[in-house]
């Protein structure tokens, strides 16, 4: 090219950019980390989780480790910290009665109507022990007043509901009143007196209870609930106190739990030790002589994939091999 050519490249410096674009927010190293941790502690059962179906594959004196979700805000994170320096959630390890406990929070609920409709969902017909209408009762009335319980969370920012459901609820002698000393339980944990009402729930195969709570502490302060407390403590609480109740479940009866989920249309613990055993998604249950014990958990499995094959959701691909 000659020095007179009008036509010369001008280089004209920029901004230094990737190659490939940003997907998604940076997280920092510390994230990334925490995360991939988390993902190591799944995968090697670190979690403390059982992994298998039975009482001869639970690890004795461990529990489920709290996840670190939340582990310093809100109320309950003394107790999860508690949880997290000993040996994890009691509600996980052998002879512990189980029992499910669901929570959400709903926001403005008494400002958009949900908080009252709610009310009346879980007061409606037939779902009392004798068929009539539910009851409501708190910690300090057997008959309480829903319209000045609305009144009183009608401008709270949140509104807790949680259900909390006994495996062997139909063996305690008085639901409402465990009921009343797991939110005392609860209470004392939170370390603030709570603003809560409840319903029995008999119509279903396990009677359950239905329990809603104010957003707002005894002092007047937003409710913040630690997360794993919500997710764990509730649950090892509730699980306790049936427990000692009832004693501990003995090995002939959680056997006889798990030979009833054989042919349960829904997810169950056999299920779930299934996949925590299975490799790329195979599972050997070939026949081990020298393991006579493991022989009643391999026969559940056995028998629970032929349900699941008949559903449509397990393939044997070769004798004692599941997919």
């Amino acid at each position: 090219m000659s020095a007179g050519d009008d036509n010369r490249f001008r280089p004209r410096p920029g901004r230094i950019r990737a190659d490939t674009p940003k997907v998604g927010r940076v997280r920092s190293f510390l994230t990334r980390v925490r995360t991939v941790t988390r993902q190591q502690q799944a995968a090697t059962g670190a979690s403390g989780r059982p992994r298998g179906g039975g009482p001869s594959h639970a690890p004795r004196g461990q529990g489920s480790i709290a996840s670190g979700r939340g582990v310093r805000r809100g109320r309950g994170a003394t107790f999860v910290r508690a949880r997290n320096l000993s040996n994890g959630w009691s509600h996980r390890r052998p002879g512990s009665r189980r029992v499910v406990v669901k929570s959400r929070s709903v926001r403005a609920a008494g400002r958009n109507g949900k908080a009252a409709a709610h009310l009346r969902y879980i007061q409606r017909d037939g779902t009392a022990r004798d068929g009539e209408r539910g009851r409501l009762y708190s910690g300090i009335e057997d008959r309480a007043d829903g319209d000045a319980f609305l009144d009183r969370g009608r401008d709270d920012r949140h509104q807790f509901r949680f259900i909390v459901s006994p495996e062997d609820a139909g063996n305690l002698a008085d639901l409402t009143g465990y009921t009343g000393d797991l939110m005392a339980q609860v209470e004392a944990d939170l370390g603030t007196k709570l603003d809560w009402v409840a319903v029995n729930h008999h119509n279903t195969g396990h009677p359950h209870v239905h329990v809603v709570v104010n957003g707002r502490d005894e002092l007047g302060e937003d409710l913040v609930i630690n997360g794993d407390y919500l997710a764990n403590g509730i649950r090892e609480r509730a699980s306790e106190l049936v427990t000692l109740e009832l004693g501990p479940v003995t090995e002939i009866e959680q056997r006889r739990k798990l030979v009833a989920e054989i042919d349960q249309d829904r997810f169950t613990r056999i299920d779930r030790a299934m996949l925590a055993e299975a490799n790329d998604r195979f599972l050997d249950l070939r026949h081990e002589p020298d393991d006579p014990r493991g022989q009643a958990d391999r026969t559940l499995r056995l028998r629970r994939l032929g349900k699941l094959g008949d559903m449509g959701l397990a393939t044997e691909h070769a004798p004692a091999c599941g997919n």
